[in-house]
């Protein structure tokens, strides 16, 4: 769905390719959770070596005086593969995000290599403990899971899997420690939903696409849920350009929209004000290799930054910038 790669969605894309066959049921096996699973460490090249901000070629560039400088998150979370589509629990205290150990190597061999998925790690006396695999398939049964959305102990996917063709959403419920109970969960057809957020009252999703009636390239859209259904999208104009806007997140007291915007060539993070109850025309904050933005309610920006060298990426990190007292 990104022009400008960003490792999850670029990757399912290509297993369109990879994964056919009828709709099937899923459901919950427990042998999911007893599989014993390598480490991400165990994946990643021997030749790859981290990256710092000292040796980064194209460092992210802040332009908001409101935040202090972004820094990479420490290791367990960040390693040489690639750390990407970090979503934050409002708490600031558990972190979701999409890894891969070799941002280099074709979806279809990732797709095998037992670690490439979502990850989630807990904080704890301000460390982050070691992540773990979120399992939201079958220990039996191939799928590529990213883009996630936690709220109210469910959690909106996408996947593709096995059983399906192309891209769906799906939901899981979290339950005794555990995420279970996935299940299809896809929008209209016709409204071409990518990456989403929910309003706090769930009567509201903001997502991108591309579908026909934007500005041009990725939007941002809104559905509003009424009388039982999904009305028809509306496109926020104010925020929207030609260039591909996505990505989008909403603030807990949904007064500012985030998204990531193609900016000088590279991805960028933009902010939208709600005044009145319309989005205001969207400001800079952060640029140069930048994007999928989310926030705790201390206002700490968790992003991911990608790595490039000689016009090829060879790494990605979850970056955080923290909101000045």
């Amino acid at each position: 769905m990104k022009k400008v790669t960003f490792v999850a969605l670029i990757h399912m894309m290509v297993c369109l390719l990879l994964l056919t066959g009828c709709l099937l049921p899923t459901h919950r096996d427990e042998s999911s959770y007893d599989t014993i699973l390598p480490s991400r460490e165990s994946k990643i090249p021997a030749n790859a070596s981290k990256i710092s901000p000292e040796n980064d070629l194209y460092p992210p560039v802040l332009h908001s005086t409101d935040y202090e400088d972004p820094i990479p998150l420490p290791s367990p979370i960040n390693t040489a593969g690639g750390e990407d589509s970090a979503f934050i629990m409002p708490d600031g205290q558990t972190l979701y995000f999409f890894f891969t150990p070799d941002v280099q190597v074709p979806a279809e061999q990732q797709l095998f290599d037992g670690v490439t998925g979502i990850y989630v790690s807990q904080q704890v006396n301000n460390t982050w403990n070691t992540p773990t695999r979120v399992m939201l398939q079958d220990s039996d049964t191939l799928s590529l899971d990213g883009c996630a959305f936690v709220q109210n102990n469910v959690m909106w996917f996408c996947s593709a899997r096995e059983g399906y063709t192309g891209i769906h959403w799906f939901t899981a419920k979290y339950r005794n420690e555990r995420w279970t109970d996935w299940v299809n969960a896809d929008f209209d057809p016709s409204y071409d939903v990518g990456e989403l957020h929910f309003s706090l009252n769930e009567t509201e999703v903001y997502f991108h696409s591309g579908r026909s009636g934007g500005k041009g390239g990725l939007d941002i859209w809104v559905l509003h849920y009424r009388d039982g259904v999904w009305q028809t999208p509306v496109n926020i104009e104010s925020v929207n350009t030609a260039e591909n806007e996505g990505w989008p997140f909403l603030s807990q007291d949904e007064n500012e929209l985030w998204f990531t915007r193609t900016y000088l060539g590279s991805p960028a993070i933009f902010r939208s004000i709600k005044r009145n109850e319309t989005w205001q025309s969207p400001e800079l904050i952060l640029s140069q290799f930048a994007g999928e933005s989310s926030l705790d309610t201390d206002g700490t920006i968790y992003f991911t930054h990608h790595f490039y060298e000689n016009n090829e990426m060879i790494e990605a990190d979850i970056y955080c910038a923290k909101k000045k007292a």
